[in-house]
């Protein structure tokens, strides 16, 4: 019992993780798990098991022809326990036994939501579960009646409740294979209540828990924090961004947004610039789009949602950190300074280490790849981008890829859900902690 309390908080996080991607493993490879009561190998049940735990998407079989219902509920399982956190789940049974958490079981918690301090988590948890489900079960039920009179009764609702809670965790698995393999929503590409439900699930389970707390609080928008205004306009100025050069781009695209209707183009881009951020759903073929859409796609997948929220990528908090560090130094400020506010050195230099590593760890990856698929290096950083920032979008070539290229995917997957601070927490705390009273000379280089 020593032992294990001397574990730091991040390393049982990652555990956890471990622990749940096995046991989802283990269920989906079994005979009842499948369609055609067949095994499913272990190793493509293991890259599944990451996929959904880390909510991500990517898959190599089609989630409605290959999976049982039994297959489906154990995924949707995984994207639900994935997206709110095994330690949300436990507090929850702490609750409900009515047993005291103790500073350990705060500190975790507050690990698990990306918080710096522990005051308030136990609070914030009941609204996290309160309003994951409030919005998950409406949006079903708006889904469910969009979805039964196409699907029959037990269909439709079926449908409605695993794409809304697929939707709101950021997840994009889908059961829609029915209208063809791996065609996610495809079919949808003109719908306005499917389009624009998923489209605000997707956003609100990307704000981040925080941003929700001040809005839910009532709070004007000049009277939130720093970071929730910056989450909220840094959001709303990439998704317009993303829909009007989406829209742009592939207006005349004959494979793309050229059939639709201009309501349809309109749809489709909105979606395509909300859904990298990180859903994984997709109403066009994504493989079919320009290369300049795709390179937006890109940008969109690395950034990502925002920080305590159930979205991947490097965050809108980081990049946000990044610019406002650039507008600072161009100006000849010694320090980051926005609305009247200094951001902490250290925070900086945190942002830049986390864009720099998660670059160059996509990039070799990508490349790597890219030579041994002998397939072009945009297809493998878009698939590498898609897995590391937890996305799921692909442009078709996850499911004929070789154990290697899943393996590096799913190392990718796994560290884009942890979180690369969290992990170099947990692999060098004590090395950190043992050199923090330690100040070495000042050495100068010269930049630019």
């Amino acid at each position: 019992m020593k032992k294990i309390k001397k574990i730091n908080p991040s390393a049982i996080f990652i555990i956890g993780f471990f622990a749940l991607i096995f046991l989802g493993a283990a269920l989906l490879s079994l005979p009842v798990s499948s369609s055609d009561g067949e095994s499913t190998p272990f190793f493509r049940s293991l890259f599944t098991a990451v996929s959904s735990t880390c909510i991500t998407g990517l898959v190599v079989y089609d989630t409605f022809t290959h999976w049982s219902f039994f297959g489906q509920a154990v995924l949707l399982s995984l994207i639900q326990l994935g997206g709110l956190g095994f330690m949300t789940v436990a507090t929850v049974f702490s609750l409900l036994f009515r047993r005291s958490m103790g500073q350990r079981e705060r500190l975790m918690l507050a690990q698990n939501f990306n918080l710096s301090e522990t005051a308030g988590v136990i609070k914030l948890v009941k609204l996290i579960l309160a309003g994951t489900f409030s919005f998950e079960g409406a949006a079903a039920i708006v889904l469910s009646f969009r979805f039964i009179p196409e699907y029959g009764l037990a269909g439709g609702i079926w449908r409605g409740i695993f794409v809304s809670i697929s939707a709101f965790c950021n997840a994009g698995f889908d059961l829609m294979g029915i209208h063809g393999e791996f065609s996610s929503l495809t079919h949808y590409a003109e719908d306005t209540t499917v389009n624009l439900t998923l489209c605000l699930l997707i956003v609100i389970g990307g704000l981040g828990f925080l941003v929700w707390q001040e809005i839910f609080s009532g709070r004007k928008f000049s009277k939130m924090s720093l970071q929730s205004k910056t989450v909220i306009l840094f959001s709303g100025a990439l998704i317009v961004l993303g829909a009007v050069s989406t829209f742009i781009f592939e207006f005349t695209n004959p494979e793309t947004l050229g059939p639709l209707s201009f309501k349809g183009k309109a749809l489709a881009a909105l979606f395509q610039s909300v859904s990298p951020r990180t859903a994984g759903f997709n109403t066009v073929p994504l493989g079919s789009l320009r290369e300049p859409s795709q390179i937006i796609m890109i940008i969109l997948m690395f950034i990502g949602g925002s920080s305590g929220s159930t979205a991947g990528g490097i965050k809108t908090n980081t990049v946000a950190v990044l610019f406002f560090a650039a507008v600072s130094v161009f100006r000849g400020r010694r320090e980051a300074v926005v609305m009247k506010k200094r951001i902490a050195q250290d925070t900086v230099l945190r942002a830049f280490a986390l864009v720099f590593l998660s670059a160059l760890i996509l990039l070799v990856s990508s490349f790597t790849i890219s030579v041994v698929e002998e397939i072009p290096f945009i297809s493998s950083l878009f698939e590498c981008v898609s897995a590391f920032c937890t996305v799921g979008l692909t442009l078709g070539i996850t499911p004929s890829l070789s154990a290697f290229s899943l393996t590096l995917l799913m190392i990718l997957m796994f560290l884009g859900r942890i979180g690369l601070l969290t992990a170099s927490v947990a692999l060098f705390n004590r090395q950190a902690a043992a050199e923090s009273g330690v100040k070495y000379p000042e050495a100068k280089i010269s930049i630019g």
